[in-house]
């Protein structure tokens, strides 16, 4: 089975300089590819100088990472896509583990490893952890992270699993099925594109697994930090596109909930003197608004939807119930 590795780098020249010799060195056999969104710094011209056997695809502007993705896949001929963000870093052999599940299941359709935290080895990281669920209202949540509260790995997650959705910090995914879901929906940008597809090949039939033998470390929040107001923009936004493209049930009423549990956040956000975070969420409403038609129309044409979650709401869990372990959500 060949994997194609695909990086997509934005002004990263540092990250690459950093993170991409692990790359080489533990992914011998497998193509790697470098997608540049219109850099200036460098960063091309400093791979082909010191890693010519990395191919480089090079675009005249920064297509996020929904739109360099799909462009890229229609150049690219392999079994398996790896989307990998510039500042991860693998390790020996992360790829057989990966390999051995995709050939002895085929319904399996995408694949996440053990995310760690290259600043903090002992934790798990933000995106991703030990694998992605998501709630009633299309809030995600991870094994190992709820929310802000992040666990340290001992061993709890050293599984293969069922999950609901894989990070994009490092998205393993079949050419085949990507292509027939059509790849990232474009209209995301950048954030919680990588939930939509997962959800997406949920209500095909297909599954998606977490593979816990296999290990990265991500630095996180190293092209867009967390404390960013656009990032709150994209996660709030994303959000309410993807529930509304694919949960299950009456979508109205889902999002009548939301956005009352966004008001309450941005209130939170208030609390904390972040005005610009708690504008960011009024103005993702805006933008989910101004798409709704479009979004309710993808609906109307894909009606096979399934069950898609296990906790009715994880913010109340978390912020009511005070559960912060993944261990200790009923339902799971």
């Amino acid at each position: 089975m060949n994997i194609a590795i695909v990086i997509l780098n934005w002004n990263g020249k540092s990250l690459l300089e950093a993170f991409l010799p692990s790359v080489i060195k533990y992914s011998a056999g497998h193509d790697i590819y470098v997608l540049d969104n219109a850099s200036s710094d460098n960063s091309v011209d400093y791979i082909k100088k010191n890693h010519p056997k990395v191919k480089t695809i090079e675009y005249t502007e920064n297509y996020g990472y929904t739109g360099a993705y799909n462009r890229a896949v229609k150049q690219i001929k392999t079994d398996v896509f790896c989307f990998l963000n510039s500042d991860v870093s693998v390790t020996k052999n992360w790829l057989l583990p990966v390999i051995e599940c995709f050939e002895k299941q085929t319904k399996v359709a995408i694949i996440q490893p053990k995310i760690l935290d290259q600043k903090d080895p002992n934790k798990f990281e933000y995106a991703g952890g030990g694998g992605g669920f998501i709630d009633r209202l299309g809030y995600p949540y991870c094994r190992g992270r709820i929310f802000n509260s992040i666990e340290n790995d001992n061993g709890q997650y050293d599984d293969t699993k069922d999950i609901f959705w894989a990070s994009g910090a490092c998205f393993f995914v079949r050419s085949k099925v990507f292509k027939l879901l059509g790849g990232f929906d474009a209209d995301f940008f950048a954030h919680m594109e990588e939930i939509d597809l997962c959800w997406r090949a949920h209500n095909k039939g297909f599954s998606t697994k977490y593979v816990g033998n296999s290990t990265i470390f991500h630095v996180g929040g190293a092209t867009l930090n967390t404390s960013n107001p656009k990032k709150t923009y994209f996660n709030f936004r994303n959000s309410l596109y993807t529930l509304t493209k694919n949960a299950k049930g009456t979508i109205l009423f889902l999002i009548l909930l939301r956005l009352i549990l966004d008001g309450i956040a941005g209130i939170h956000f208030l609390a904390q003197r972040k005005p610009k975070h708690t504008w960011a969420v009024i103005k993702a409403h805006g933008g989910f608004y101004t798409k709704l038609p479009k979004l309710l129309k993808f609906r109307r044409a894909n009606t096979q939807r399934k069950t898609y979650s296990k906790v009715n709401s994880i913010v109340w869990n978390y912020f009511v119930l005070k559960i912060s372990k993944y261990s200790k959500l009923n339902n799971h």
